[in-house]
């Protein structure tokens, strides 16, 4: 019997009926694609916030909106997001055959686990994923913009730029792999302090500057890991949106930063086949 990773928090972060969640994520994607450059070639990774879809929604889809041109092409997302219920040391498999949503099952590329399972930064717990909704959240999106794609879901506790970046490279693979990494920015600091400090976060960002804190953001290991990787491959970073939790549906007091990149391909290191 396969083992499948369910839902942990439809209906709280995102709608838990289909038609609902599909309408919501619909409608998202169709407001992202508005005065954007959809014709620009298909980004190789994205950085997307992971909050309540009231909240961030709608600075996900501006990444997830870039995605048009490869939702045939693309056929494996590797999937990085931070932990927040279960410490882990290293980058954390779930030890499942599938992810459900309320969209439908998304099986896990087994391939890929096989060829990271060897690496000693990474594990499997089955507990890092079950309630962590950091991965979770970006899989709605992911089945509204591909076709049909296998997920390499990794949970990353306590690991260092460079670990996190030889995974990356290991599963880095041509135009076939997307890599996404889930992170929100600031916590919890008032309005006007919160877009400062994301604003600089975002200069780290922009410049593949891999040293970002945790208070930076909190998906800090596994950015750290993709710019890192993005330096290597020369990727060119396009910042989509930044925003807070003020601007959305919080108030203003004690707000969370959100922030949408897109990082692509120079042509010089796109890998041809022969």
């Amino acid at each position: 019997m396969n083992s499948v990773r369910p839902p942990a928090v439809a209906g709280t972060f995102y709608p838990g009926q289909p038609s609902v969640l599909l309408n919501d994520v619909t409608t998202l994607l169709a407001q992202a694609r508005l005065g954007a450059d959809l014709d620009a070639s298909t980004p190789k990774a994205l950085i997307v916030p992971h909050a309540g879809y009231m909240y961030s929604g709608a600075t996900a889809a501006r990444a997830y909106a870039r995605l048009a041109h490869g939702r045939s092409s693309i056929r494996r997302v590797v999937l990085l997001g931070p932990v927040h219920r279960v410490p882990v040391r290293g980058l954390a498999l779930p030890g499942v055959d599938a992810f459900d949503t309320p969209l439908g099952r998304i099986e896990v590329d087994q391939d890929a686990v096989a060829a990271i399972a060897h690496m000693p930064q990474v594990v499997v717990s089955a507990a890092a994923h079950a309630q962590e909704h950091s991965l979770e959240v970006q899989l709605p999106f992911l089945q509204a913009v591909l076709d049909d794609f296998k997920l390499v879901p990794l949970a990353v506790g306590n690991a260092t730029p460079e670990q996190v970046a030889e995974v990356l490279e290991a599963l880095w693979g041509g135009p076939e792999t997307l890599l996404v990494i889930s992170s929100d920015l600031s916590h919890f600091l008032p309005y006007g302090t919160a877009q400062t400090v994301d604003r600089d976060t975002v200069q780290h960002m922009m410049q593949l500057n891999s040293s970002l804190t945790h208070h930076q953001a909190c998906g800090g290991t596994p950015v750290n890991g993709l710019l890192l990787a993005a330096r290597q491959h020369q990727l060119q970073p396009e910042l989509l949106e930044l925003c807070n939790s003020g601007d959305t549906a919080g108030d203003k007091n004690r707000v969370v930063g959100y922030a949408a990149l897109a990082f692509r391909q120079e042509s010089a290191d796109v890998q041809i086949s022969h």
